[in-house]
């Protein structure tokens, strides 16, 4: 089967196509710039990113959305960055337990992918996934990332509407907004609000709203508080995502958001065609050399580079 091939019988609805086409991109190479090149022009689906710390809650809280969207009748794709096995490298499969009550729904794709140690809290082939899952049609894909805390800042780069999820009683009130949270977050959500303290939470979250000057496109992100383990709340999470999307078609930054993200994926295809392409017998003798401290990287780096356009 050929790639086109692919990409047709996935955007026809079939799973295992879908299944095999990201496994494809996951490895890279000339088959995975094929499918992806055959699949872009039909990804368009609203991207929501789901971050925030470690016990946060953030799977839950996807598997409610999802399960929100579906009663309103909208597809769902979901793509959940999980934390690598110290041993395979693979996803550990956590988010994939947890969101098991949506198995057998047709109108939702779940996809774990392994973070393989990437900063940002997203797999180097998530935006790719992402593009393939909306090519087959899920009219919503759901980003959820690790949750490393002070790093999750990527996911605003590849999501149209970024979720920041954070609870009461952490001990260090708010403490992903340390990290950069306020001014990626699209719409707070403060989870697991029926346990004491969302109430301080909430207003801790909106005092730093008004202090930090507010949005500079005018946004308002709204602090909501939703229990992720019975429902509670995630209507309005659900309208609050489809009036920031609302709120996007009146802006020009869904063109600003798309040169952004059209200029990333330009930098990640060029370093990984340049580092496939340097990848040959010269390469594991120079990675030995640095190794044993007989050459430097940079002056291997300058010679591989030998000859490439300056």
């Amino acid at each position: 089967m050929n790639e086109h091939d692919l990409v047709t019988r996935l955007r026809n609805g079939e799973r295992r196509a879908l299944a095999r086409a990201i496994s494809l991109v996951e490895q890279g190479g000339s088959a995975a710039r094929a499918v992806l090149a055959a699949a872009y022009p039909y990804a368009h689906a609203h991207r929501v990113g789901v971050t925030g710390p470690p016990g946060a809650g953030k799977s839950t809280l996807v598997t409610a959305l999802a399960q929100e969207w579906r009663k309103r009748g909208v597809t769902v794709g979901i793509v959940a960055v999980d934390p690598s096995s110290p041993f395979s490298g693979g996803a550990v499969l956590g988010d994939r337990i947890r969101m098991q009550v949506l198995g057998g729904d047709p109108g939702v794709f779940i996809r774990s992918m392994a973070s393989r140690g990437r900063m940002g809290g997203l797999a180097r082939a998530t935006a790719d996934a992402v593009t393939l899952i909306a090519a087959a049609g899920f009219s919503v894909v759901l980003i959820e990332t690790v949750g490393a805390g002070q790093d999750e800042v990527d996911i605003a780069q590849t999501a149209d509407t970024t979720i920041v999820v954070e609870v009461p009683g952490m001990g260090d009130d708010v403490q992903s907004i340390k990290a950069g949270m306020l001014e990626i977050a699209d719409i707070f959500v403060v989870n697991k609000a029926d346990r004491p303290g969302a109430d301080q939470t909430v207003r801790q979250l909106r005092t730093m709203l008004q202090l930090g000057g507010g949005s500079t496109d005018g946004w308002v992100p709204p602090v909501l508080t939703a229990v992720a383990t019975t429902g509670e709340g995630c209507g309005q999470v659900v309208d609050a995502v489809n009036q920031h999307r609302q709120f996007l078609t009146t802006t020009d930054m869904p063109a600003r958001r798309a040169l952004m993200v059209a200029e990333r994926e330009l930098t990640t295809a060029i370093q990984e065609l340049v580092l496939e392409r340097l990848r040959g017998p010269r390469w594991n003798t120079i990675v030995g050399e640095i190794a044993a401290r007989r050459r430097d990287p940079y002056a291997a780096a300058s010679e591989l580079l030998d000859g490439w356009p300056t």
